[in-house]
C-alpha cells in the first residue's frame, strides 16, 4: 500500500468523524427531531498599498525552468503518474466532496473574546452578484480559465508567457505534510445566512473558530486529507485584539513551522474579503451544482525591488496553474488572479498565496463550500504534480 493511499484512507476516517461526531453533539444537546430535522468597520480591511504603481519590477526569466509535464495535461489530469498500477491508475477517482457540519450548527469549545452575535440588526442592504469576466487594459484571460488582474507595471505580454509555466516545485508522494494552511486575519467572520441586509453595528470579526476563516480553513484541509495530502492547520489568533502587526505576528507562527517541516511545499494565507460601499455589503456568489460558493480570490505578491521577493514570479507561476485548475473544474468559482506590489510573507516559499474566500457579505455555508471546492481542486492538482 502506497504513502498515498495509506493517507487516503486517514483522510477518510477524518472526514467522516468531522460529520459523525458533530451530529452526535447536536443529537445530544438538541435532541432527536432536531437532528432528523436535519459592518460598519468593514474599511478596516482594506489591502495595504505598499508602493507607487509606477515602480520598477526586478526582470525575472523562467526560460531555464524544466517543466514537469504539459500544462494541459497537468490541469486535466490526463497523465497519471505511476502508483504501482501500470500506466494508469485504476484505483477509484475521488469526485465526492466530504460531507461536512452546518456552520450555522457548529458550536467551539470557546468562542472566546469576541463571540459571534446571537441577535442581528438588519440597517443595511446587501447586494448579491457574481462577478464575471472582466474587460480593460488591466485584465488578460489565461488559456485554461480564470484571468489575472495586473496592477503593476510588468507588461502583460510579459505575464502571459509567465502564466504558461508550471510551479517551480514538484510533490513527494510522502506522508509528511506538504500544505500549510493560517490565517494573518483570523477573525475575519461571515453573513449567518441568506437575507436582504446586514448588521452595521457589527464589524464582521469574531474568535469563534467555527464562524470564521479557520471554518474555511478546516474546509480546505478535510477536502486535502480526503485525497492523501498531509496538511498543517496553523489556528493561531493574530489580529485580536489588536488589529496592527498581524503579518509580522503571522510570520512568526509560520517560520517555526516551516523549519521543522521542509516537506511543505505550499502555503496559504486564508482570509475573506471586504467588498462594500455605503450602506451596501456585496455577496460574490456562484452556483456550482445546485449549492452557493463564496468566489474565490487569489493575491500573488509582485516585487518592485524593496520587498525582498526576488523569486514572487515563482509563486505568480503557481497561482496561474492553481487558477485554470480551479476554473477547469467549477467555472466562474474565481474572481481574477490579483498582481500586485504586495509582499504578504510569500517571500517564505515559492507556493505562498493569500486566498481571498468571499467577503463580508457573503455567509458561512457559501464560504465552507468555496473551502471545500477549492481544497478538492488543489488535492487533485498536487496529486498530479507527484513524482
Amino acid at each position: 500500500m502506497t504513502r498515498h493511499k495509506r493517507r487516503k484512507i486517514k483522510g477518510t476516517i477524518k472526514c467522516i468523524t468531522a460529520v459523525i461526531l458533530p451530529v452526535v453533539i447536536a443529537s445530544g444537546v438538541n435532541g432527536v427531531s432536531k437532528l432528523m430535522a436535519g459592518l460598519s468597520d468593514t474599511s478596516a480591511y482594506i489591502l495595504d498599498e505598499t508602493v507607487n504603481s509606477s515602480a520598477k519590477h526586478i526582470d525575472v526569466t523562467s526560460e531555464s525552468i524544466s517543466k514537469i509535464k504539459k500544462q494541459d495535461e497537468l490541469l486535466s489530469g490526463s497523465m497519471i503518474l505511476s502508483e504501482g498500477y501500470g500506466i494508469e491508475d485504476e484505483s477509484e477517482k475521488d469526485t465526492e466532496l466530504c460531507r461536512l457540519p452546518d456552520p450555522l450548527d457548529m458550536k467551539a469549545d470557546s468562542a472566546g473574546e469576541k463571540p459571534y452575535p446571537a441577535s442581528w440588526n438588519t440597517d443595511g442592504d446587501i447586494v448579491r452578484l457574481t462577478y464575471d469576466r472582466y474587460s480593460g487594459n488591466a485584465f488578460f484571460d489565461l488559456e485554461k480559465g480564470g484571468q489575472v488582474n495586473n496592477k503593476t507595471d510588468i507588461p502583460n505580454e510579459t505575464l502571459m508567457r509567465e502564466s504558461s509555466y508550471l510551479p517551480n516545485f514538484t510533490v513527494s508522494d510522502t506522508d509528511e505534510p506538504i500544505v500549510l494552511i493560517y490565517h494573518t486575519h483570523t477573525t475575519e467572520s461571515f453573513e449567518p445566512y441568506v437575507r436582504e441586509h446586514y448588521d452595521s453595528s457589527f464589524n464582521y470579526r469574531t474568535t469563534d473558530n467555527t464562524k470564521n476563516v479557520v471554518m474555511v480553513g478546516d474546509a480546505i484541509q478535510a477536502e486535502l486529507e480526503a485525497q492523501g495530502i498531509g496538511v498543517i492547520h496553523a489556528k493561531n489568533v493574530h489580529d485580536y485584539p489588536s488589529y496592527n502587526g498581524s503579518y509580522g505576528r503571522s510570520r512568526e507562527t509560520i517560520m517555526p513551522i516551516l523549519e521543522k517541516y521542509p516537506s511543505i511545499k505550499v502555503v496559504l494565507d486564508i482570509h475573506r474579503d471586504a467588498i462594500s460601499a455605503e450602506g451596501v455589503a456585496y455577496q460574490p456568489f456562484v452556483e456550482i451544482e445546485g449549492k452557493e460558493a463564496s468566489q474565490i480570490m487569489i493575491i500573488s505578491g509582485c516585487d518592485d525591488g524593496t520587498l525582498g521577493m526576488p523569486n514572487y514570479m515563482e509563486n505568480f507561476h503557481f497561482a496561474c496553474t492553481l487558477q485554470q485548475k480551479l476554473e477547469s473544474d467549477y467555472a466562474g468559482l474565481t474572481r481574477p488572479i490579483l498582481f500586485d506590489y504586495r509582499h504578504y510573507n510569500q517571500d517564505l516559499t515559492n507556493g505562498s498565496l493569500l486566498i481571498e474566500v468571499g467577503s463580508h457579505g457573503n455567509t458561512l455555508q457559501q464560504s465552507q463550500y468555496a473551502g471545500q471546492l477549492f481544497g478538492h481542486s488543489l488535492g487533485q492538482l498536487l496529486n498530479y504534480m507527484k513524482r
